[in-house]
């Protein structure tokens, strides 16, 4: 016999379908891809919870789409983003927010996602334009999202709403995100 946890993760797993359906039937908020596209050339923060906290498990889950979608930052739109904990972007990458800077905060509902919050409201205050997946938010954007009922599948919702919206902030750089520059669909490793 399964345990019960197990029993609710393999659920989840096998409802992952209709909640990406649901996510791009909702798409994306338009003024994060707005306020995103404006800053050309700029430093892009993804905030996560921090990884080396008692919550490695699911945080690893956030941290690594927080990772992906700076790559795609990248990729898609030729504009540079980097990835980081909640608890690292308040020792040195704050210090270059400045009036609308953006910021992207991906806050899975779990036990860290009031920390994630409490970074994301901080930028806020100093005039960084931040954009959250979280209700929980004072001073951030609230972006759509549809809340699994599972941590470790959370972040499969937040980063397919994310594709959504780096696409529109793509082509609002006049970039084709299907043709990435300098980049071909295979890759050799030398």
């Amino acid at each position: 016999m399964k345990a019960p946890a197990e029993t609710h993760m393999r659920r989840e797993i096998f409802e992952i379908p209709a909640t990406v359906e649901t996510l791009l039937g909702k798409g994306q908020a338009a003024m994060a891809a707005a306020a995103l596209a404006q800053r050309e050339g700029t430093l892009t923060l993804a905030l996560t919870s921090h990884p080396e906290s008692d919550l490695a498990r699911v945080n690893a889950c956030t941290l690594a789409i927080s990772n992906e979608a700076a790559l795609k930052f990248k990729e898609t739109c030729q504009l540079h983003a980097e990835s980081y904990s909640s608890a690292e972007v308040m020792h040195g990458p704050v210090s270059i927010i400045d009036q609308g800077f953006p910021v992207l905060a991906f806050a899975a509902a779990d036990q860290a996602e009031q920390a994630v919050v409490n970074a994301a409201d901080a930028v806020a205050a100093k005039g960084a334009a931040v954009f959250a997946t979280s209700d929980k938010t004072a001073r951030a954007a609230r972006l759509p999202v549809v809340r699994t009922a599972h941590p470790l599948t959370g972040p499969l919702s937040l980063i397919v709403s994310f594709y959504a919206m780096v696409e529109q902030v793509a082509v609002a750089q006049g970039v084709d995100p299907d043709a990435p520059r300098h980049l071909t669909k295979v890759t050799e490793t030398l």
